[in-house]
């Protein structure tokens, strides 16, 4: 267990839609990752496009530990397969 603080906590958003949560050592690159990926998400009928997205840092950073329990806490992965 370190605590080192040295990660970061976000939300990726598609206009004021928050589409996923995460944490990263490197916002810029996530961002880009996200933007890159190709995916889409869907609400209410209308398909919203990854690659107009941005990341919002949630919080300071933290321990990489603490920012697994937030995505845990948050739901962040549960749609993963």
């Amino acid at each position: 267990m370190s605590n080192v603080r040295d990660t970061y906590k976000y939300w990726f958003k598609v206009g004021n839609l928050k589409v996923h949560c995460g944490s990263t050592n490197n916002l810029a690159i996530r961002e880009r990752q996200h933007q890159n990926s190709g995916r889409y998400t869907t609400y209410n009928g209308a398909k919203f496009y990854w690659k107009d997205g941005h990341i919002v840092q949630e919080g300071n950073m933290t321990t990489k530990d603490a920012a697994l329990e937030w995505e845990r806490q948050n739901g962040c992965n549960d749609n993963w397969g």
